[in-house]
């Protein structure tokens, strides 16, 4: 920090420790105000500008250093000044007060926060670049935070300072106006109709000006539309995939009409691409593993003839059974007009289908969801396209065994099918450009997964960047870098497993206006609003989790808000989303893991148990994993949980339910665990937690009370450990695995 910077700082927190310290925040009061009533009265009619000017001068000083008093202020100006005097005088003071708090966070914070704190500032300048004035005015009209941190806050932030004073001047005036009101009638010091009306009018005012503005900027995005009369339809949805399905779902239970369109398959990528082939394909090939490790159950051999065709249709056969939940004749029933076609959005309120026939047909409606879901990647690696990838969308189509095949990617999708053509006999190169797999787990668990794939023949290449796909002699060749030098590996078919990207294109987004994020998402706000507040968005194609599990929970809010939103909006929680990686052994998580926690800087404990000290993981032959839990420090507050190990994907259930509901580690100790079960490693876990927060001086005082009453010991020997008591320091340097002591 500079010279000239230290400087302003320490004036500011001279002035800052004099009000509190000579405790001058009595003369900012309604009471010192009703004792000196009459002499305030007296000076202000004799010396009417000095007085004004005074006040002005304190008001400017009291929210330029941020103090406490500003509301009290306002309200005895209102009493002192009038109304439109008062408003004037608290008007001007009150925004060049507030410019001032704004340049001196800016000048002495600016740099240094976003140096530190960078990322956490991001919401708010995106917000300023989105939106700019607006942004500020809203906050200024509705403070979601107290004007003093507002003032702070966008001094962090690039807003003009011409900008943030114009708009706190014209922001703040309603409300200024209201509080002036009321403190002319608190001056008269009796209850009053008109007190009585002004502080109701202070109640209402955040709410009316919330709605007023949500007016205003809804005028804004329609302007150009013209919004019909009626509607055919309360709601309709684009996508039949699990968002799409549970919105429908939920409109048509609360007897609102509503019409799905769908132009591929009912069920989206989960039901026909993801979720359930891929599990279908996971439990055959832990099957084929299974048999491979017979000796260890005390068998002999056992061995397994199959055929690849034969398990493709045996998975084909699982969709087919699942099929029917998310069929169109189940939803007819339920009340869902269920349509097949191509959508496009013509207007806010207005989405044409194009039927297979080519026939054209537009509906009207008060609500949209866009539900588009997403579609596998393909990065622009020179001549991959050319070679025609496999995708988790095109992969089921196939009949025939790939006996050499590349799998592009080191992610959930990547690992769970790069282990299945292992075990289905195919020899798999797994490339991943970052460090190690499953990068968003914590290393252990990671390379956990890793030693398993290798031991499943699986070549991992981790740290490897694809450069080119070539065409050599009728095979195809994917050319890799690793350390700037380049390794060739020839191949029959190339699996592109690097993520999924979400449809914003060919529906009418472009021709409406709607903005996509920097991710190519649908840009939506916390209720899940896109641009139109009549237009929502939920699943892949929203982000910012691609899973189906908060696919569907994104869909109440989009029906709810999109049906009811008028009366009450709800905010979208993603406070507790978990996930689990269906290799074998599983990964599964929930919250925070150790890597995100350091990266974030968020403090933290750590309690891990190994699973291969559990009963039932041993007598299953699965004695291996570990179970991982971090909390807050000093507390048994869950802040995340991440498991590996047979079943995890069942087992985090535990601590979700935890962490949506407040529950901690001392509770699931004290929960019972029936025996011998895989759960029971949630409960040794938490026991690992209970143990580290034992200390010396806990440990000493007991064991001379246990002296005591064998009467090895004086009572006199017990109180002097009291004083023990003070020792802080662990008594289990390290914890044991079996947390149930």
């Amino acid at each position: 920090m500079t010279k000239g910077k230290l400087v302003v700082l320490a004036a500011i927190a001279v002035l800052i420790a004099a009000f509190f310290v000579f405790d001058l925040k009595q003369y900012v009061s309604i009471e010192f105000f009703q004792a000196q009533r009459a002499a305030i009265d007296a000076y202000v009619m004799e010396n009417p500008l000095q007085a004004a000017a005074a006040f002005f001068g304190i008001y400017v000083a009291v929210t330029g250093l941020s103090l406490p008093g500003a509301a009290i202020l306002t309200l005895v100006a209102g009493a002192t000044f009038g109304l439109v005097w008062g408003t004037v005088i608290v008007s001007f003071a009150s925004s060049l007060g507030a410019t001032l708090a704004f340049l001196a966070s800016r000048y002495l914070l600016r740099d240094w926060v976003k140096g530190k704190f960078g990322d956490k500032l991001k919401p708010i300048d995106d917000g300023i670049a989105r939106e700019g004035a607006f942004y500020l005015f809203a906050l200024r009209l509705v403070p979601a935070f107290p004007f003093f941190v507002i003032n702070l806050a966008m001094g962090l932030t690039s807003i003009r300072t011409r900008t943030f004073y114009w708009v706190s001047q014209v922001g703040m005036l309603a409300g200024t106006i209201a509080y002036v009101y009321a403190g002319t009638q608190l001056g008269q010091f009796k209850i009053s109709a008109g007190l009585v009306a002004a502080f109701v009018v202070l109640g209402l005012f955040p709410l009316v000006a919330k709605k007023a503005l949500d007016a205003l900027k809804a005028r804004k995005v329609y302007a150009k539309w013209t919004r019909p009369a009626k509607f055919d339809n309360n709601l309709v949805v684009i996508g039949g995939g699990s968002a799409g399905l549970v919105s429908a779902y939920i409109a048509a239970a609360v007897k609102a009409k509503v019409t799905l369109i769908e132009k591929h398959k009912m069920g989206g990528d989960c039901l026909n691409t993801g979720c359930v082939p891929s599990k279908a394909l996971i439990a055959t090939t832990k099957l084929l593993a299974h048999m491979k490790r017979s000796k260890e159950f005390g068998i002999r051999s056992a061995t397994a003839e199959f055929d690849f065709a034969e398990v493709m249709e045996r998975v084909r056969r699982v969709v087919a059974e699942v099929e029917p939940h998310d069929s169109v004749e189940r939803y007819t029933k339920l009340g869902v007009e269920c349509v097949q076609g191509t959508a496009k959005i013509t207007s806010p309120w207005t989405v044409e289908a194009t039927l297979p026939d080519g026939t054209k047909r537009v509906i009207s409606t008060r609500g949209i969801v866009i539900a588009a879901g997403a579609a596998p990647f393909v990065p622009p690696i020179p001549g991959l396209r050319e070679s025609k990838p496999l995708t988790s969308d095109t992969v089921w189509d196939i009949r025939a065994l790939p006996r050499r095949l590349v799998v592009l990617g080191g992610g959930p999708i990547g690992c769970e099918l790069a282990q299945c053509f292992a075990r289905l006999g195919a020899k798999v190169t797994q490339i991943e450009m970052l460090p190690r797999i499953m990068i968003r787990e914590d290393p252990e668990f990671s390379e956990l997964v890793a030693k398993h794939f290798r031991a499943d023949g699986i070549e991992v290449l981790a740290g490897h960047k694809a450069k080119e796909v070539r065409s050599e002699g009728g095979e195809k060749v994917v050319v890799v870098e690793h350390e700037g030098r380049e390794k060739r590996i020839a191949c029959d078919e190339i699996l592109c497993a690097v993520g999924r990207a979400a449809n914003v294109e060919g529906y009418g987004l472009e021709e409406l206006g709607i903005p996509v994020t920097k991710q190519k998402t649908v840009e939506v706000n916390e209720f899940l609003q896109a641009h139109y507040p009549n237009i929502f968005a939920a699943g892949d194609v929203a982000g910012p989790y691609q899973f189906t599990h908060t696919a569907s929970h994104m869909a109440w809010y989009c029906a709810v808000n999109a049906l009811f939103g008028r009366f009450k909006k709800f905010r979208v929680d993603y406070s507790v989303i978990p996930w689990a990686t269906f290799t074998d052994p599983p990964v599964a998580r929930v919250g925070l893991n150790e890597t995100d926690a350091k990266e974030r800087k968020i403090p933290h404990e750590v309690s891990v148990y190994g699973i291969d000290d559990l009963d039932r993981a041993i007598a299953d032959g699965e004695a291996e994993g570990i179970v991982k839990v971090l909390t807050r420090p000093g507390t048994d507050k869950i802040l995340g949980a991440t498991i590996a190990g047979e079943h995890a994907d069942d087992l985090i259930a535990e601590f979700v339910f935890s962490m949506k509901h407040g529950v901690g580690l001392n509770k699931i100790l004290g929960t019972i665990h029936a025996y011998p079960t895989l759960p029971e490693a949630n409960k040794f876990v938490a026991g690992v937690w209970k143990r580290k927060q034992v200390t010396r001086g806990q440990m000493a005082f007991v064991q001379s009370f246990n002296e005591w009453t064998r009467g090895e010991a004086g009572i006199g020997a017990v109180v002097a450990k009291l004083f023990s008591l003070g020792d802080k320091r662990p008594y289990y340097e390290v914890a044991e695995n079996h947390g149930d002591d």
